[in-house]
């Protein structure tokens, strides 16, 4: 101490001044909760997607004890979730055995993982529900009202990392779409195109996800990124981009300059939104800018082959041609999907990537469901 001036005390929560990615965010979160609550063995978010009322497992902090990676469920058949929504208010479980005959999936695995007690906090942006927050411990009758008070502030502050981590993507994603919509309103693909897209590039990440070691946190961002794949065609000429018929030569060469147009876009943004340093900001400039190169090195731009092409544009490139192909055009008609899956395999090995074309093939009925929610209509 000098002239009264003491800077000996060490903040439990200066992780939240510093740059870095909400994974991390968490780990440090979960440390500072387990200084004086040592028996909360996990803290894990899962996110809510409105659109298809999906329940999907996000984050989680308990290392290599994670009952319930790539899970994800309609909110319908977690009923006991469901009920927290409804009510608006948070759930304590001190003993979970009260579970151990539930037929839901996602009880039996954290109760084979023997967690004995929960804390279930739902989160809330502006009224807009998005998602839940776990805490978990081995120990039963832990979640006292004094332990829930303490745990209350750390949730809250665990909600406002994660809306602000996801108010910068749907910011940035936001700010690329109205650009997009103000050049002219001029790319022929459609919302639904976007959103069936983004939907069979997770899925296609889901069932790769053990064999790639990918984690929940990635696959979210294959999920909000793929609709910004073609970014670039911003720059692309009208006269190239709403073409009819066959481009010439000199046009194709125009028009495959969108993939590195749309890095450079996405760059600029990145600068002047500040987010250069956002997590995953690579995956989104691969997304853009490599999803267009082929598995034998005869794509743009730059002519990669095989694994030097980043997995999340191998992904990308999957789901972008299978929608385009049961897609209805101004030059084609939709295929069927039995035409669509054969002319995959086809390029399978040679144009795209062997892995990403069986996942999405061996998904026949998840991509059905996905084609009947988001319809192509006369508005698109």
């Amino acid at each position: 101490m000098s002239n009264g001036q003491d800077f000996s005390h060490v903040d439990a929560l200066a992780f939240l001044n510093l740059k870095g990615e909400l994974k991390s965010k968490l780990l440090s979160a979960h440390a500072a909760v387990k200084k004086n609550l040592p028996f909360v063995a996990r803290i894990a978010i899962a996110l809510y997607d409105p659109q298809t009322k999906i329940l999907k497992t996000y984050l989680h902090s308990s290392g290599v004890d994670n009952p319930l990676e790539h899970y994800q469920t309609l909110i319908d058949n977690a009923p006991s979730l469901k009920e927290i929504l409804e009510k608006g208010k948070p759930r304590v479980v001190n003993n979970m055995l009260t579970f151990e005959d539930s037929d839901k999936k996602h009880i039996r695995r954290l109760g084979r993982q023997g967690y004995a007690a929960s804390y279930t906090m739902p989160m809330f942006n502006n009224g807009d529900f998005f998602g839940f927050l776990f805490f978990n411990s081995y120990e039963k009758e832990v979640f006292t009202e004094k332990t829930l008070e303490e745990l209350d502030l750390h949730g809250h502050l665990i909600s406002l990392m994660l809306i602000n981590e996801l108010s910068t993507v749907q910011t940035l994603s936001a700010a690329i779409k109205t650009t997009s919509h103000m050049t002219h309103h001029r790319d022929p693909e459609t919302g639904s195109h976007l959103d069936r897209m983004s939907r069979y590039s997770r899925l296609i990440a889901e069932v790769l996800a053990d064999k790639y070691a990918l984690d929940d946190d990635y696959i979210e961002q294959i999920f909000m990124f793929s609709p910004l794949h073609d970014i670039g065609k911003i720059a692309i000429p009208d006269y190239i981009l709403l073409k009819g018929g066959k481009l010439t030569d000199d046009e194709m060469d125009i028009m495959r300059t969108h993939s590195q147009k749309g890095k450079e876009i996405i760059d600029e943004l990145l600068g002047n939104f500040g987010m250069e340093n956002m997590a995953h900001a690579n995956v989104l400039r691969n997304i853009a800018a490599y999803h267009h190169e082929t598995i034998n090195g005869t794509g743009y731009p730059e002519g990669r082959s095989g694994q030097d092409i980043p997995l999340e544009a191998r992904i990308v490139a999957v789901a972008d041609i299978f929608d385009a192909l049961t897609s209805e055009r101004p030059y084609k008609k939709a295929w069927s999907n039995d035409d669509a899956f054969e002319a995959l395999m086809q390029m399978s090995g040679e144009k795209l990537d062997q892995d990403c074309v069986d996942a999405l093939l061996s998904h026949r009925e998840e991509v059905e469901a996905i084609q009947r929610q988001f319809k192509e209509s006369l508005f698109g």
